[in-house]
Formats: C-alpha cells, structure tokens, sequence
C-alpha cells in the first residue's frame, strides 16, 4: 500500500498535527453519537404520547435491547484498532484489512443472532424481576419486533467503524442524519397511522426502528460500494472463508471491550434502581440529570473512538512518539471539552434542565430540588468521565482492553458501587451520596487508566505485535 493510499489525515505525528487529525476525525464521530441520542429521543417522543404504560414499556423494552447492542458493537468494535494498525503498517493492508473485516462480519452476524435471541426471551425475563404484568405484556411484544433491529444495527456499527477508520468519519454523520428522518417518518407513520400506514403504537415505534436499521445499514454498503476507493478492499469477497487466528485476535480484543461497557453501565443502571428505593421525585431527577450527562459525553466517547483510531495506525507503524501525540491529543480534547460542560452545568443548571421540563412550574418542584443537588456532582465529575473515556480508547488502540477492563470492574463496582451503597442508605446525603458513588468509580477508572497510559512504554504496551 502506497503512501498515497492511506487514508486522510493518517500521516501526521507531530503534536500539532495530531491534534488537527483527531480533530478532524473525532467532529464527525461526536456528531454521529449526538444525532443517534435524537435518534432514540424521537421514539419517546411519539411514544410518550401513547400514556404512561406504553411509556414505561418501551423504556423497559429499550433498555434491555440498548445494553446488549451496545454491547455487541464493544465486540465487532475491536476490528477498529486491528484495522487502523494494518493501515499504519501498510505491508499488504488491502488483504489484512479484508481479512480482519471479514472475520468481524461474522462477529456482526453471531452477535446479532444472540441479541435477537436474548430480546425475544425479555418478557420472561421481565416478569422474573416483579414488573408489572401488563407493562411486561407491552415490552415483550415490543422487543419481539425490536429484535428484528440487532443484526441490521450491529452490521451498520460494524461497517461504521470501517469507514471511519479509513478516515472518512463524515460518512458516519451523513447516515445517522439519514437514520434520524427515516425513524422521525417512520414513528410518524406506523404508532399513529400516517401516510396509509396502519396505526400500531408501541409496536408500530419498533416497526420503525427496525426499518431505520435496515436503512442504515444499507447506506453504508452501497456508500462502500460506491466509493472506488473502497471498492478495492473487496470487503465482502469470499465471505464464507474462515479465519479463525484473526476471529479470535477480535474476540481476544472485544471481549473486554463488551466487559468494559458492561461494568460502566452496570454501575449507572445499578444506580436507578437504588434511586428508585429514595423515592419517585428523587429517580426522576436522577433521571434528568443522567440524561444530561449522557448528552455531554457523547463528544468525548466520539475522541475516545478517535484515538483508538489514531494510536492504532501509529501503533501498526510501530512510531512510539506518534502512539504518544495522538493518545495525548484526543485526551486533552476530551477533558478540556468536559471541563466546558461542567462549567456550563455549575453556572447555568436551572437553563440546561430547560431542555428537558420547566423548572418553574409547580409540579415539577421536587423533581427540580433533587436535581439541582445532583447536577452539582455531575459538574464535578465532568473532567474524570472524559478522561476514562479517552484514555480507555487510547489504550485499545494499542490493543489493550484485558487489564482496562479489570480497572473497570473493580473501579466502578468496588469504590463506585460501594460507595454509592454506603453514602446514599448510611448518611443523610441520600441521593447526593449516590451520585458521589458515580463520582468515585469515574475518579479511580480515570486514574489508573491514566497511569497505565503513561506507564505504556515501561509496561511494554507499545511493542508492536505481527498482525494474526
């Protein structure tokens, strides 16, 4: 592969330079991750609308399909840093990349198959945890027809991360904008019985998410292609041939990729149902805030997703300085955004929870009260969640995720989850407590996922390894 050849921007390793590539990939990755949330806010928007049981449903629906696709694309999301390191190391890049492409597309297939499997088993699942009977009745019709969605959006996650590791992000923007009118028409039409379609409600919103999968997934390939320079990987050629050293380098490198994410959504899902045992006003401005904070950190997942990228092509180069720039670059991007939200959210909170409710109606007073005492912790925390998020992307493009993801269990889940428990049921703090619990995980994965950055060369963690 020439120097030509390589993707856009993938050439640069001085400090500056780094930090314009990152940039340069990480805007489009972090606009991709802030449309697909409007993406998912439109179906509580029309289904909001249905009343409060279909509401409940599909949030019980969505968050057991939301853990395990974002699980699934933890998985296939490890073709990313094998990837940008057969492009950086450029000795047969078309073949590697294919090879790697070929065996992550049947992690994308497998994967896909499980996720459907573990949905249509949700309603038992739901009736298991005391759920209330019609609630569970709802949820489980919606995530059958929801299952339909998990292979279509594992592949579109998949070829996602192809595109963007080719350095053509922009792509990625350009289909979850499509992603987003297709669902917006698609609720319009089916939950409510538009433009000849029948009126489906509930069910009718997973109709639509089923079909804005399938469209997202179909954009991309026929971007790819397309695209003459894409075309030239042949990334679907002989598709039936195994691989089976490179399956399990994907498998050796998302696996604890999915526990990572796992861990962290554990801690924060944990975190509602202890709310849930303060108090209705409480769980609802946990709530509130969690959403708020889940806004804000989609930027820096996107430079997380960035210099995995960028430290993979610099890895695959076997350049240890450049490793460095880029690593250093995305990280301080990360926080210093980060530390613009909690600034924003110390300064200004009644005007961000604007967005959300009215913080001056009277129905809304409790909700309010407890949100305010959270959104200060959730300022404070800001720089820590965009640290661990950056860094733990820095560290698998140099392929390492086993050792991150034991920090993540132990971080979030001894110091986070623990001290939740303690401050939120032991002291007067109650809710605060438990947010200080949030605090404490994020404090203590940032940190150690910061020293084992720091500590990559005497921990050998930038020798390059020969492709699989």
């Amino acid at each position: 592969m020439t120097r030509t050849d390589l993707p856009a921007g993938l050439g640069a390793s001085t400090r500056r330079g780094e930090l314009a590539a990152t940039v340069a990939l990480a805007l489009p990755l972090a606009g991709a991750n802030l449309i697909q949330m409007m993406v998912y806010a439109v179906d509580v928007i029309f289904v909001a609308r249905l009343g409060p049981l279909a509401l409940a449903a599909s949030s019980l629906g969505v968050s057991i399909f939301g853990l395990l696709m974002w699980s699934s694309t933890g998985l296939v999301g490890a073709a990313a840093p094998l990837i940008s390191a057969e492009l950086g190391r450029r000795r047969h890049a078309v073949r590697e990349v294919r090879r790697t492409f070929r065996m992550a597309l049947w992690l994308a297939l497998l994967s896909g198959v499980i996720v459907a499997a573990l949905c249509l088993g949700g309603e038992a699942f739901m009736r298991a945890t005391g759920q209330d009977p019609e609630v569970t009745r709802q949820a489980g019709a919606f995530l059958a027809v929801l299952a339909l969605a998990a292979l279509p959006n594992v592949m579109a996650w998949l070829l996602r991360t192809f595109v963007s590791a080719m350095g053509r992000a922009g792509i990625a923007t350009a289909v979850t904008l499509l992603a987003l009118a297709v669902n917006s028409l698609g609720n319009y039409a089916f939950v409510f019985g538009h433009f000849g379609a029948p009126a489906l409600g509930l069910v009718g919103s997973a109709i639509s998410s089923v079909i804005t999968a399938c469209a997202m997934m179909l954009a991309y390939m026929a971007i790819i292609f397309s695209d003459r320079r894409f075309r030239r990987y042949r990334l679907f050629g002989r598709f039936w041939r195994s691989d089976w050293p490179r399956f399990f380098d994907l498998v050796r490198i998302g696996l604890p990729i999915t526990g990572t994410i796992l861990a962290e959504a554990g801690l924060f899902s944990g975190a509602a149902f202890l709310m849930g045992r303060l108090g209705e006003a409480e769980l609802a401005g946990h709530t509130l805030v969690l959403q708020l904070a889940a806004l804000a950190f989609q930027v820096p997942y996107g430079i997380g997703q960035a210099a995995t990228i960028r430290v993979g092509y610099h890895y695959g180069a076997g350049d240890r300085a450049g490793m460095g720039h880029a690593g250093n670059a995305g990280i301080a991007l990360g926080i210093g955004f980060m530390a613009l939200t909690g600034l924003v959210m110390a300064l200004f909170p009644r005007t961000i929870l604007r967005l959300y409710i009215d913080p001056d109606a009277a129905q809304n007073a409790a909700l309010v009260g407890f949100a305010l005492q959270y959104i200060v912790v959730a300022a404070a925390f800001q720089l820590f969640d965009g640290a661990q998020a950056v860094t733990a992307g820095a560290l698998r493009g140099l392929q390492d995720t086993r050792v991150p993801m034991a920090i993540a269990i132990f971080g979030y889940w001894l110091p986070g989850f623990g001290t939740a428990i303690l401050l939120g049921f032991l002291t007067a703090l109650a809710g605060t407590g438990i947010w200080l619990g949030l605090m404490a995980g994020l404090v203590v994965v940032s940190i150690l996922l910061g020293w084992r950055w720091l500590a990559r060369d005497r921990l050998g963690l930038t020798a390059v390894h020969p492709a699989g």
